[in-house]
């Protein structure tokens, strides 16, 4: 299925036409026990994470424009030198050994590297939205949700158990299709892999560029959801683009069930230990060069083309990374999680 035609139906399923949509892939940049949101300064913290964007990612990350301290992206973007990083998802043997799954890219990316698809959206109902401002940053989700609730009311995050190799079943909107979509880790062996897509809140207090639980400065909207154009809480009047990660896990090596509980039990687990899903969380720092995400977002730049913004190949995307200073083993056979 073509770009434009698979966007237009996941996210216009609604039949609204949105100005923008940025669509466009991050390689990882870095994998490792970092969390400079909730945990900065802190060298390992809890649990491993996958990083993507810009090279300014470290244990700590100065209150600043991190556009400024950036010098590279392994985004295809080459103006976005924004973080965004997620749980990695690990496999449990029955013989109690983790090992890492495999990320890799959508289908409509040629050379990135385990990574994830990032999608900047601009409102449903073509009203304004305001780009991030220079030290922005904020958290979707929680990571010590392990029940129903949390951020799912706004369909925010779910998982997509693809029912045949090459993304079979991909063609509804995320969170839109109860056959192949749920809120937790899929309790079945998935053909052709499992996607997570986390939607971050849409709405600011027009003041605050963090909060001290990462949340509170914004909000989700204060009925429906930002594809049906609902409105901001008085709260938090500024209406931004709507942020969603879109990660895709190679789960088909792990599909023999001989290997898998002795119960049964679903064999997946997030790297903070969770193997319900609901605490699936993402995690962003934004760093976009000057007013570039606000040009493209008043722009009708739909997918990785957009004539307002500056791109680059994988092949120098890929060259950018930052070194692993945590150096522990988080892939291969191991016997427990990192930080567990």
């Amino acid at each position: 299925m073509q770009l434009k035609s698979f966007v237009a139906t996941a996210i216009f399923a609604q039949g609204i036409h949105a100005a923008a949509v940025l669509r466009f892939g991050c390689s990882e940049v870095v994998v490792e026990r970092l969390d400079p949101l909730v945990n900065p300064g802190v060298n390992p913290s809890p649990h491993v994470h996958q990083v993507t964007g810009g090279n300014a990612f470290a244990s700590s990350v100065a209150l600043s424009d991190v556009s400024q301290i950036a010098n590279c992206t392994t985004c295809s973007f080459s103006e976005d030198l924004s973080n965004y990083w997620t749980a990695n998802l690990y496999f449990k043997a029955r013989n109690g050994s983790y090992k890492r799954v495999p990320q890799i890219p959508n289908r409509f990316l040629d050379g990135e590297v385990g990574g994830m698809t990032v999608y900047y959206t601009s409102a449903y109902d073509n009203s304004k939205v305001t780009a991030f401002k220079p030290g922005f940053r904020m958290l979707a989700g929680d990571v010590n949700q392990r029940a129903p609730g949390g951020i799912t009311k706004w369909n925010a995050i779910c998982f997509r158990c693809y029912n045949a190799p090459n993304f079979g079943g991909d063609n509804q909107a995320p969170c839109a299709d109860k056959t192949v979509d749920s809120v937790t880790l899929p309790a079945k062996a998935c053909p052709g892999g499992i996607r997570t897509t986390i939607r971050f809140p849409t709405c600011w207090d027009g003041k605050n560029l963090d909060s001290p639980d990462h949340k509170t400065h914004v909000s989700y909207p204060a009925s429906g959801t930002f594809e049906t154009s609902g409105p901001c809480p008085s709260t938090h009047p500024v209406k931004l683009p709507q942020l969603m990660f879109e990660i895709i896990w190679d789960t088909t090596a792990f599909n023999d069930k001989s290997t898998w509980p002795a119960d049964g039990s679903q064999p997946f687990v997030l790297s903070m230990g969770d193997s319900t899903g609901y605490g699936q969380h993402g995690d962003y720092i934004f760093g976009w060069k000057g007013d570039a995400l606000q040009k493209a977002m008043d722009s009708s730049c739909f997918g990785a083309t957009c004539n307002q913004l500056k791109s680059q190949s994988f092949a120098d995307a890929n060259k950018c990374a930052v070194p692993d200073t945590v150096q522990e083993k988080i892939n291969g056979w191991i016997t427990e999680l990192p930080g567990m």
